[in-house]
């Protein structure tokens, strides 16, 4: 599933080729990704909208229109934007399209279909994403002591509450692994039991491999691409996730792999002992 480094790093490709563009057409074919409107409503909305911006909340890409409407778009887990000229051939899994006034489109393909399209005025996004998604871990004012109140009394597994979106914005499983084993804690300690030195050196890691991930324009395991069809690089520098049986790159003890919260998890059975 695309994380926060996968949607920033689509966000900053778009956003020089898509602002200040008007959308001309729009076609919706899948009602999969607009439910509980109707794909056609949609579509009809968006024909004429101009757009102003491309933001990033979490996981959720936001193109800001003049109107003040937010076309909210969340790529799930095979959910994937194209920017090209108009008029190419359809694309397999291609679930939507829109034409833009300079001669090119933004295509959208999903292969499993469980990513959303929701177009909201201002005062719906504001209490849309304020129910969903907590703060955002690479914004100025994200700092130790706000990770310390996120975590504070959670009894849960410390990826568990990190998985949580409305603990922070935009970590999944792949940047969560990779956060524990760069501050040294094992995935499965309990969330609120955390020392102030642990909540800083999470803190920082949290920062740093998201900016890594950012880097590299994220990671392709399979179905994420950036706009123009290339491939992210942040895969080369996992140091856990997905290398169980490998050795640890700080100690060489082997990397485990067990299941918290449902998915699978990497870690390093020394360096981040419960």
């Amino acid at each position: 599933m695309p994380e926060l480094p996968e949607v920033e790093t689509i966000r900053r490709e778009l956003e020089p080729m898509l602002g200040e563009r008007t959308i001309l057409r729009a076609e919706i074919g899948d009602s999969r990704l607009t439910r509980p409107r109707a794909p056609a409503k949609l579509a009809e909305e968006l024909e004429g909208e101009r757009i102003a911006a491309l933001d990033r909340r979490g996981k959720y890409l936001l193109v800001r229109f003049e109107s003040g409407k937010t076309l909210v778009v969340h790529l799930r887990m095979t959910g994937s934007l194209r920017h090209r000229q108009a008029g190419g051939d359809l694309l397999p899994y291609e679930r939507a399209r829109l034409e833009l006034d300079d001669g090119s489109e933004l295509v959208y393909r999903d292969v499993r279909r469980f990513g959303t399209w929701c177009l909201l005025d201002a005062i719906e996004l504001e209490s849309y994403l304020a129910a969903r998604v907590g703060p955002e871990p690479l914004a100025p004012d994200f700092s130790s002591e706000l990770l310390r109140g996120r975590l504070a009394g959670r009894r849960i597994a410390l990826k568990a509450a990190l998985l949580d979106q409305r603990t922070l914005a935009g970590l999944g499983n792949i940047y969560v692994d990779e956060a524990l084993w760069a501050a040294r804690l094992h995935p499965a300690a309990t969330a609120g039991s955390l020392s102030r030195q642990a909540i800083v050196r999470l803190h920082g890691a949290i920062r740093e491999v998201l900016a890594l991930g950012i880097a590299r324009q994220g990671a392709t395991l399979r179905d994420y691409a950036l706009p123009d069809g290339e491939t992210g690089s942040m895969q080369n520098e996992f140091r856990v996730y997905g290398r169980e049986n490998e050795p640890c790159e700080r100690c060489s003890t082997s990397i485990s792999k067990t299941r918290i919260a449902g998915r699978g998890t990497w870690f390093c059975p020394r360096c981040q002992r419960r």
